[in-house]
């Protein structure tokens, strides 16, 4: 008989949690499996972002920085490892996963950690006073996934959970994009941040704190 390879070592614990959950998201939207290697690659122009996933993951891979194909730089963190990247097939990532992203096997009690993960890599929020009517204050949260059937599990998967119904459109870039307004919006980001410490990009939280600062509300 042939003598065996070395065992994989494992550089990444796979036991759930809230962090492991939230670096999922983040994956979903900003990262990348390679074809043909067990590479995981996650880039993104925010540098924060990076942080918090190694940080989410326990971990302290390396934040290097590429040029994009117009010349911008962005970081990235770049894991090779065989048990890593079978996991993440394992709950349905893929490789060349942007239009063909489907439902994911998160635990329902991990699910808004990794929504948070996904909001922080593909999500946006905006607000302002409809000059329609005096003192109308209008709040939108959303989503952005070019996989219609990712979008289309998301928004069940909220409305499963907190009986929001939200509403899918396409953009002419053939993105999918899936928005909450108003009360609708507001049980969501609550949600997204039940607490004061969690992993998420500080400037996404503190623009949605702002505004609902206006119409009465708060984050915790």
């Amino acid at each position: 008989m042939g003598k065996r390879g070395p065992k994989p070592k494992r550089l990444v614990s796979e036991r759930w949690n809230p962090n492991l959950a939230y670096a999922i998201g983040l994956l979903a939207t900003d990262g990348c499996l390679a074809t043909g290697v067990p590479l995981v690659d996650l880039t993104s122009k925010d540098k924060i972002q990076l942080q918090n996933f190694n940080e989410a993951l326990g971990t302290t891979f390396r934040i290097g920085t590429k040029k994009s194909g117009a010349g911008l730089s962005h970081y990235r963190v770049q894991i090779k490892n065989t048990l890593f990247y079978n996991f993440l097939l394992s709950i349905g990532l893929t490789p060349a996963k942007s239009k063909t992203l489907g439902l994911l096997k998160i635990p329902d009690k991990y699910y808004f950690a990794f929504l948070r993960g996904v909001f922080d890599g593909d999500g946006y929020s905006y607000s302002y006073f409809d000059p329609r009517w005096h003192s109308s204050f209008l709040f939108y949260i959303g989503f952005s996934s070019s996989s219609p059937v990712f979008i289309e599990w998301i928004r069940t998967m909220n409305n499963k959970k907190l009986s929001v119904a939200g509403h899918v459109s396409r953009t002419k870039a053939g993105h999918y994009q899936l928005k909450y307004a108003k009360r609708e919006a507001v049980v969501l980001v609550a949600e997204l941040y039940r607490a004061r410490k969690l992993l998420c990009l500080p400037r996404k939280r503190l623009k949605i704190s702002k505004a609902l600062g206006i119409i009465g509300g708060r984050l915790m």
